[in-house]
């Protein structure tokens, strides 16, 4: 496909708009940069015109990449990179459609534009092709706003599988959230598609082992796993890295070029509930047209992921979300996935 809007992907993108609850009138800041999709760009332009929103379009230049490696789904753009006049815009405006690449979920100048009063609507670097399997879906924040409560009231974490995963996380001091891929409060961000219930550990907080199957994903690789990898966790941090097939190996050649302690440690870890998000998307698309958030959100998935972590003062460029099938997730020993499958009051 070229790189025109079709009036399907329009219309969609403009449900999803109102479930924001844009506005006619309302201020739009159409945020992208120069390796943003150009058909994702134009389909938002699109849908935001179509809802009679005042937009304005700030496109900026994509930062060199200092190395030594390609940075992939971070969810951390460096595109604003500190510009005063395009962060007052977003932090002016209403609303923020975020079409940057990697997204600005932990970008360093989210806070200021939340600040300002802003939504944000993260449209991640999916073709516009997948929203159309995405339908707007209110009962779904019922049943993240559910999960969020869950793990609000736990103290433990734990995760175990039949391939050997036995993870133990203590939730104090973490951070807790949810995401159903809309927002309509001011200050709030929002990723689409959404549906995750996940929590950022403090410090020296997790331990155990993940074993990641044949069939899970590395997003950062945009690739299925072949072969079997264990990673062993002791306060927080992958202390070793055990697989004999090339997974493992590049998991870790691509963690160590970073030379950053930080990136071998926990960033975030919850599960998925999104019913129309598809463990099989990846298999369909080119790397360049697939970012994987549909992927972290797929209904009773765990995603285990290493890197930046705010809550723990951990930041770093090295990252990896690794989502996995089949894993049991239990909160104070209340199981809330069952060997991949979503409790009832939690699955649709």
């Amino acid at each position: 496909m070229g790189d025109r809007a079709e009036w399907r992907w329009v219309k969609r993108y403009a449900e999803q708009f109102a479930a924001c609850e844009l506005k006619p009138g309302e201020v739009a800041v159409l945020l992208h940069e120069a390796s943003s999709s150009p058909r994702i760009v134009e389909t938002a332009r699109l849908a935001l015109e179509m809802s009679k929103a005042a937009v304005a379009d700030v496109r900026m230049p994509t930062p060199a990449n200092p190395g030594p490696l390609p940075i992939r789904s971070t969810g951390a753009s460096q595109a604003l990179a500190g510009h005063r006049s395009a962060v007052a815009a977003c932090a002016a405006a209403d609303f923020v459609v975020d079409c940057t690449a990697e997204g600005l979920l932990h970008a360093p100048e989210l806070g200021e534009i939340l600040d300002g009063g802003a939504r944000i609507l993260m449209i991640s670097a999916e073709h516009p092709e997948n929203a159309e399997r995405w339908p707007h879906d209110p009962a779904l924040k019922e049943r993240v706003d559910r999960g969020v409560e869950l793990i609000n009231a736990a103290q433990q974490m734990t995760i175990i599988s039949d391939a050997g995963t036995d993870l133990v996380v203590d939730l104090a001091g973490a951070f807790r959230a949810g995401s159903y891929g809309w927002c309509s409060e001011p200050g709030t961000i929002a990723h689409w598609p959404g549906g995750l219930v996940l929590a950022f550990p403090a410090a020296s907080t997790v331990n155990g082992t993940v074993v990641l199957a044949p069939g899970d994903i590395n997003l950062t690789f945009n690739e299925y796993l072949r072969e079997p990898i264990t990673l062993t966790l002791d306060n927080d941090y992958v202390v070793d890295i055990a697989g004999d097939g090339h997974d493992a190996e590049l998991m870790r050649s691509y963690l160590a070029a970073f030379g950053e302690t930080e990136a071998y440690a926990i960033s975030h870890i919850g599960w998925g509930m999104n019913p129309v998000a598809r463990w099989e998307t990846l298999a369909m698309w080119d790397k360049a047209a697939l970012n994987g958030t549909e992927l972290r959100a797929f209904a009773g998935n765990v995603v285990f992921s290493t890197g930046a972590n705010e809550t723990a003062g951990r930041f770093c460029r090295g990252h990896f979300d690794l989502p996995m099938r089949n894993c049991t997730v239990a909160l104070d020993g209340d199981v809330v996935v069952d060997r991949g499958a979503l409790r009832s009051d939690l699955a649709s």
